[in-house]
């Protein structure tokens, strides 16, 4: 979900071993000395909701923390919108954005190809809609898995439900890639309600790890699709957010030879990483297949960390269509505009679920799901 990417696609709908991760354990001095991972870049983050830069097999992740204020009956803001620029609204005016939404907030219909979504709600409720009739409603740490593959339309809005006090949403969006092999691949959503997301004690001085993807000791989180290049467990592929308290330390232990290891550091004062003090809104390479000793300093942090073996093919991307060279691009507009993917089966662009906050996924098979 980003300014650039939506935007583009608003304009085309116009015309090694046996564990990946052994565990986030306390650091402390070991009898045999061992070598601990270096830092090995440190990029500055962008503002949000400006997209991160990521590495190989990433393609980017956005981070989005508005504030909402109380919900009217049309689950929109109770607040004027005079001055905004509605349609794209980005500029986080009283700390809030209505994006594309034009009476919710959120990102109407839009199409993707090419890779995958993945998006984590940390606060909040989203409002899924897509192309194959499928629907959701997840947030309060559910995650969605959506394979784009050959061509898919789908919708994310915020419904802010609650009119007697405010309604912060939290989320990540990553990108992921797909490899050529999987590109035309049938798109597929899948669910991982909160309680299915593996937590694990990141330190006895405090905090926790929340695994999205990718094993950590004995917690393994529910697979992803299958034709993810995550599905391939040489892929190394993970998805973790960190917590720590105040000079809470722990240690990352190492990943497979080859994988490639980034922490986002969003929300601290300073940490101490493989020996550096780096304070927060970076990104900070390090390398992945040797231990990685963490320091917080006296401020509580929140890091997301992504990993996994590159893909390494050529990427040739245009708005929400992500191929391997640019006249697959232009076969991808051309297939939207003539196909649709699908067409659109719900009455509006913007659809949302109604005003009872109950989280469930309605999927194309007819099949529902509710967490608990």
């Amino acid at each position: 979900m980003t300014e650039l990417n939506r935007r583009d696609a608003i304009r085309v709908v116009v015309g090694a071993g046996a564990a990946l991760y052994t565990g986030c354990q306390p650091g402390k001095k070991d009898a045999v000395m061992e070598e601990t991972a270096e830092v090995t870049g440190i990029v500055e983050l962008p503002p949000s909701p400006t997209p991160w830069p990521t590495r190989d097999p990433f393609l980017f992740c956005v981070h989005h923390l508005d504030l909402y204020p109380k919900g009217n009956a049309e689950c929109g803001p109770r607040a004027s919108l005079q001055g905004r620029q509605m349609g794209q609204d980005f500029a986080g005016v009283d700390g809030w954005r209505m994006y594309h939404g034009m009476t919710v907030p959120g990102f109407p219909s839009h199409p993707h190809r090419g890779f995958e979504t993945v998006t984590v709600v940390r606060q909040g409720l989203l409002d899924h809609a897509d192309s194959m009739g499928a629907a959701a409603r997840y947030g309060e740490g559910d995650v969605q898995w959506l394979t784009a593959g050959a061509g898919i339309q789908h919708s994310e809005m915020f419904p802010l439900l609650k009119q007697d006090e405010s309604n912060p949403v939290e989320l990540f969006q990553i990108w992921l890639n797909l490899p050529k092999r999987n590109k035309f691949a049938k798109p597929h959503f899948s669910m991982l309600w909160d309680h299915q997301v593996p937590t694990l004690q990141a330190s006895p001085e405090g905090g926790e790890i929340r695994v999205v993807a990718g094993a950590l000791h004995d917690a393994v989180p529910g697979s992803p699709p299958p034709d993810s290049w995550a599905s391939d467990p040489q892929s190394d592929v993970a998805i973790w957010t960190l917590r720590l308290e105040a000079n809470a330390q722990c240690r990352l232990p190492p990943a497979k030879p080859g994988t490639l290891r980034s922490l986002y550091f969003f929300a601290g004062s300073h940490m101490q990483v493989g020996g550096q003090s780096i304070g927060s809104g970076h990104r900070i390479d390090v390398e992945a297949d040797r231990v990685l000793p963490i320091q917080n300093a006296s401020t509580p942090a929140q890091v997301l960390v992504l990993q996994g073996r590159p893909i390494a093919e050529p990427v040739a991307q245009h708005g929400p269509f992500v191929m391997n060279s640019t006249r697959e691009i232009q076969q991808a507009i051309f297939d939207y505009q003539r196909t649709q993917f699908g067409g659109w089966p719900w009455d509006k662009r913007d659809p949302v679920h109604g005003r009872e906050p109950g989280r469930f996924a309605l999927f194309a098979d007819g099949r529902r799901e509710e967490p608990g």
